[in-house]
């Protein structure tokens, strides 16, 4: 009876010392107020990515609650209830220790190679030129969007991209100009083969990291395939021309969005984690559309 008596002491007092190393701003979670806000980054929108072992997840929430003492009961359930439904944004990740390593890889080859080619890039080749050959190359992507949207039904959104083509390939003189861009009804959500299967009602099966193509998903990296094959680019011959043309659409496209990714590594703690409930939310998002 005594030794139970003292081991729940001991218990006790381990509970009470532990709410006051969280409670004391001791614990090795970060203040929020030190936290940096996703909203630091604007594509694609990454979830608040936290570490997935379930008492680091308690600990920030007991240090946000303290933190946060003005708000009543009821507000501080719903905003922890809505935390908790963006923790529910996740994958299946069996092979998260290859991911991880691709993950790396490509970091290490936008880092020192390609960031740098981009700004040199970007500062030789003037935006008016850079933002042609974007328009020139999306214009020429339109089988991949039209057939989708055939595919998933959205007849209007089919007519749409028939009609954008037309008009950029014409007065937008082959598609460099996007004369298109100021009429909303001639620019519908972007659609790929990907989705469709997700439309289908195809689950996504697990997460891929993919060397050099970045994030994806086992449905995705199928639908890649019918992508492929949509694409006119893909019919180029020979083959090295072929890939010449997509490294640079590529390439060309990425010089929009220096500072995306490092922003997106600046509002992280596990930048693999907040690029991976960042893809998986904005891929949700566009199959609900």
């Amino acid at each position: 009876m005594l030794t139970r008596l003292r081991s729940k002491l001991v218990l006790i007092c381990l509970v009470c010392l532990w709410a006051l190393t969280g409670l004391s701003g001791c614990s090795s979670m970060p203040r929020d107020g030190d936290r940096p806000s996703p909203k630091a980054v604007s594509w694609p929108k990454p979830g608040e990515a936290y570490n997935s072992n379930q008492d680091e997840d308690d600990r920030y929430y007991v240090r946000r609650a303290v933190d946060r003492q003005e708000l009543s009961v009821d507000e501080l359930e719903d905003e922890l209830d809505d935390e908790l439904e963006e923790e529910e944004l996740t994958i299946a990740d069996p092979l998260e220790g290859f991911n991880r390593v691709m993950f790396q890889f490509n970091d290490k080859l936008y880092s020192w190679i390609l960031r740098p080619a981009l700004k040199g890039y970007r500062a030789v080749i003037p935006e008016i030129i850079r933002r042609g050959v974007k328009n020139f190359f999306i214009n020429l992507s339109t089988p991949i969007r039209l057939a989708n949207c055939l595919l998933q039904g959205k007849g209007k959104a089919a007519e749409a991209e028939f009609a954008r083509f037309l008009a950029n390939t014409t007065i937008g003189v082959l598609g460099f100009g996007n004369p298109a861009k100021d009429y909303p009804e001639l620019n519908p959500e972007s659609e790929d083969t990907g989705q469709t299967l997700g439309r289908w009602g195809i689950g996504e099966g697990f997460y891929l990291v993919l060397p050099v193509l970045g994030p994806s998903s086992l449905r995705d990296s199928v639908g890649l395939i019918g992508d492929f094959y949509l694409n006119p680019l893909s019919y180029v011959t020979p083959s090295r021309d072929q890939w010449a043309l997509k490294g640079y659409r590529d390439f060309n496209r990425l010089s929009f969005h220096i500072g995306d990714y490092e922003a997106l590594k600046e509002a992280s703690f596990d930048p693999y984690l907040a690029m991976r409930n960042g893809y998986i939310q904005l891929r949700r998002s566009r199959i609900k559309k």
